[in-house]
């Protein structure tokens, strides 16, 4: 399973306006209770209507690893990406059956699987609560405030969701505290795999391509909902609509983008730009490195360790293309005439007061404690999936003690039911891939810590990292049944286990905790309320025409079908199927899958394949619809284009792109390369009747 660290936001656009401004046109992640019609009239005289908007809302879901997805039959069944659902495949597959790479198929509704973890949620209604929100925080500042802010949040999840196996709720902050709304979701728990391709088809051209156009891939994978042993009834679903997109067409995408910073401040990227952004590609180079030797010892830890290095190559190309775009002249110069603007309508109204200076002084704070939040937050955690139960246990036993809003968020009554369902899944876990994690995690805490600074001498009591690291892989905590047992039992089963794993974070959770609290009274708390003073700001001088920045929570993006000029030449929006056998040269990982080698000639080599669009997305969006103007699906967002690595800040109409994958395409792999014709009958059952 792809490790937290390697989570990573596949992005948005480096060049152009930060939102400190008004949004341009196609520029925005909208919440659904904020959509910009008047805007989309404007700009290509017609927009959707609330019944439009609200049937796509209810066919939208959200994947809890991360990921986007939708419903496109009336029986639950459920379009997204392969990558979205290839963890699924390694925690299902085995020496012998290795599903990742011959790829999923079931012929019969009962031979779908469950995939271990996991869950998708659709939004059924959005509820300002802002003043709610902001009456408990007051006048309050430092730990006070994020601890009302909290309290406040967890009391009102916890009244508007009583059945917590069906629903969740869970209040979202925007405009960085600006904007409080509560999210409810129907949710469902038990999703299954029903179809994918070879994997060498998903991920056609490897690592080279991924962040490029033109494309070649067959992302995208099929789930069903079920519930009580049954399919889900699904009836506000998308159309399946397998035909070509038309160059310059309306396109909208709906999904649930993860993180963006585009409401940030100069000092807030500065810090990114001189100290999170190098750590994290240090440390990533690095570990895919080490990881890289490991799996060239055996086919066993290559096919173990696949996830993981497709989550460190794919975030490492994020951050760095972060990076690029942050020290990029031009795009720094428009960020910050973004913030001077700003500045100037402010033009000392003491209602605002100096939010950047506020901010500011947070971060200086922050400088000191860097390293060791980045280290000891949660230590091993990043690496290792074991030590990510350990955490977990640990922190619950201590948390679930306490009464709903005293907790900290994740153990709270609204999300606790999917914090112990990740925690209990039945997933695999590979000894080597465990203890080479720990190690490195070990070897550069202590490198950047200083081997006498206090917490590491407590924590490695004099170990090396790879004696410190084998000691910990004595763990039992990869067996999901000790998991139920500590989960269960609680603070006296915590304090009573002698799991090595579970001793370490009885030791460190009390650091973690300080570190926290810390981060909560001078950084946390101080940007709340300068962020809240920011977004009054905002409305004030640009009114509605800002989105909030993304926050893995439903989004509408709209856009159209058209390519873009590089280095002086056209780079066209599509492309075809047949362009494989073009591409392919036999060598990894441009060698085809066996599907193509096998019915080359047996489909339309015209079918196309990719395609790009001017949707402002990001990561957390993989697997979102691309949605017609007749509200019927034609493809799913996998990828944006090199020029989006730095859309965490901004967007840049005139490069920025999202990649999908047409439905066309994925008709004829249902039809021709992996035949799925029962899955083929089911999304194309009432499109025949009409």
């Amino acid at each position: 399973m792809r490790r937290a660290l390697f989570l990573a936001a596949a992005a948005a656009a480096p060049f152009i306006i930060t939102l400190s401004t008004p949004a341009a046109a196609e520029e925005g992640m909208w919440t659904f209770d904020a959509v910009p019609t008047q805007q989309m009239t404007k700009e290509y005289g017609w927009a959707p209507d609330q019944k439009w908007l609200d049937d796509r809302r209810a066919a939208a879901l959200r994947l809890t690893n991360g990921c986007s997805a939708s419903f496109v039959s009336a029986e639950g069944l459920i379009l997204t990406n392969h990558h979205c659902i290839v963890s699924c495949l390694q925690d299902l597959s085995s020496a012998d059956q290795d599903y990742v790479a011959a790829g999923f198929n079931a012929a019969t509704r009962a031979e779908e699987k469950a995939c271990p973890g996991q869950q998708a949620e659709t939004v059924t209604s959005i509820t300002d609560v802002t003043k709610d929100v902001q009456g408990a925080i007051g006048t309050l500042t430092g730990a006070a405030l994020v601890k009302a802010r909290d309290a406040r949040i967890a009391d009102i999840e916890k009244a508007n969701c009583t059945d917590l196996n069906t629903t969740r709720c869970q209040v979202v902050t925007l405009f960085g505290g600006g904007q409080y709304k509560l999210y409810q979701y129907r949710k469902y728990s038990d999703v299954r795999i029903a179809w994918a391709p070879e994997f060498q088809a998903a991920f056609f051209g490897g690592d080279p391509d991924n962040f490029n156009f033109p494309r070649y891939a067959m992302d995208a994978a099929f789930l069903r909902a079920y519930d009580s042993g049954k399919p889900v009834a699904s009836p506000q679903h998308l159309q399946w609509s397998p035909r070509a997109p038309q160059a310059g067409e309306i396109t909208f995408v709906i999904g649930n983008p993860g993180s963006t910073q585009r409401l940030w401040t100069e000092s807030q990227r500065e810090f990114q730009r001189s100290q999170a952004l190098p750590m994290r590609l240090i440390l990533m180079s690095e570990y895919r490195g080490q990881l890289l030797r490991a799996m060239k010892e055996s086919a066993d830890k290559n096919r173990e360790a696949g996830d993981t290095l497709f989550g460190i190559e794919n975030s490492f190309k994020v951050f760095n293309g972060q990076l690029r775009a942050l020290n990029d002249s031009a795009f720094k110069a428009k960020l910050a005439a973004g913030e001077a603007d700003l500045r100037a309508r402010v033009n000392g109204d003491a209602s605002i007061g100096d939010p950047w200076a506020d901010i500011q002084a947070a971060v200086d704070q922050r400088l000191p404690t860097y390293l060791d939040a980045n280290f000891l937050s949660s230590g091993p955690a990043s690496y290792s999936s074991t030590a990510g139960f350990a955490r977990t246990l640990v922190r619950a036993a201590k948390e679930r003690a306490k009464r709903n809003a005293d907790r900290k968020p994740g153990y709270t009554d609204s999300a606790l039911p999917l914090t112990e369902k990740r925690l209990l899944a039945d997933t695999p876990s590979y000894g080597w891939l465990e203890e080479l994690g720990v190690e490195f995690w070990a070897s550069k805490a202590r490198e950047y810590l200083g081997n006498d600074n206090a917490h590491i001498a407590a924590l490695l009591k004099g170990q090396s990292p790879a004696a410190f690291a084998k000691a910990l892989a004595a763990s039992k905590l990869s067996d999901p049944a000790v998991r139920k047992q500590l989960w269960d039992g609680g603070a006296a089963a915590i304090a009573a286990s002698n799991d090595p794993m579970i001793a370490f974070y009885r030791t460190l959770d009390p650091i973690s905790e300080q570190i926290e609290a810390d981060f909560d009274q001078n950084y946390d708390a101080p940007v709340t309320a300068a962020q809240s003073k920011l977004a009054q700001a905002r409305f004030a001088a640009y009114g509605d025409t800002n989105y909030p920045d993304a926050t893995f929570t439903l989004r509408l993006s709209y856009g159209r079908v058209a390519g873009w000029k590089e280095r002086g030449a056209d780079v066209t929006p599509v492309t075809h199927m047949g362009g494989t056998y073009d591409r392919a040269t036999g060598q990894f990982p441009y060698n085809m899958a066996k599907a193509f080698e096998a019915k080359k000639g047996k489909f339309d080599a015209n079918t196309v394949y990719d395609f790009v669009t001017t949707n402002d997305i990001i990561g957390g969006n993989s697997g979102s619809p691309v949605i017609a103007k007749d509200g019927s699906v034609i493809g799913a967002a996998f990828d944006g284009n090199i020029h989006s690595l730095g859309g965490s800040f901004g967007y840049d109409g005139a490069l920025n792109r999202t990649v999908a994958v047409s439905t066309a395409a994925i008709q004829v792999g249902l039809d021709t390369l992996w035949p799925a014709p029962a899955l083929s009958r089911e999304l194309n059952a009432k499109r025949k009747k009409r």
